[in-house]
């Protein structure tokens, strides 16, 4: 091919992944979609498989094995441990020569800007936010539900209506406000 892939950037939500292989000019090699990447739900070695599967489409469409680095924002890396774990289980792959693990929510701080700075919210399968200072300084919680008062997201959402939907059909609760 001529091209030497530099990063494979890695978006790993918990109901889907992006991946994308660029080369140090930025130009986008390859691209590929996945499942969700959800370690806490169906355990490490399920979720890296199914990483796996996506980031193998996108380096044989590439014409790559590995790259020189990887940057990988996951779900579910939400303490110092979870990021340090997820980063060897990335390394014992051999994806990279490197490899650099953050929360997903840190994939979009660099979102149409030119220098990281801002605050990114997520709220999908749960609620996350970050903010981040030029001079690298960031600023987040962990995302553990209603534990750390991070309540929200689509799963929670999806729970708290179905309660009181249930409440309003057998009338423990207010009767619903539509028709």
């Amino acid at each position: 091919m001529g091209l030497t892939a530099r990063v494979l950037a890695v978006d790993a939500g918990n109901s889907k992944t992006d991946v994308a292989i660029v080369t140090a000019d930025g130009e986008v090699l390859a691209t590929a979609r996945g499942g969700g990447f959800r370690p806490p739900a169906v355990g490490l070695e399920t979720a890296m498989a199914t990483l796996a599967d996506t980031v193998t489409r996108a380096l044989t469409t590439a014409g790559l094995t590995s790259v020189d680095h990887v940057s990988a924002c996951l779900a579910n890396a939400d303490f110092p441990a979870e990021e340090e774990q997820l980063a060897t289980a990335l390394r014992d792959r051999a994806w990279g020569a490197t490899v650099t693990v953050r929360n997903d929510t840190f994939a979009i701080l660099r979102s149409g800007v030119t220098e990281p700075r801002g605050v990114a919210v997520v709220c999908g399968a749960g609620i996350n936010c970050v903010g981040m200072h030029p001079d690298g300084r960031t600023a987040r919680f962990p995302a553990l539900g209603r534990v750390s008062g991070d309540w929200g997201g689509g799963w929670g959402l999806s729970e708290e209506a179905m309660w009181h939907a249930a409440r309003a059909e057998d009338g423990r609760g207010p009767p619903r406000p539509w028709p």
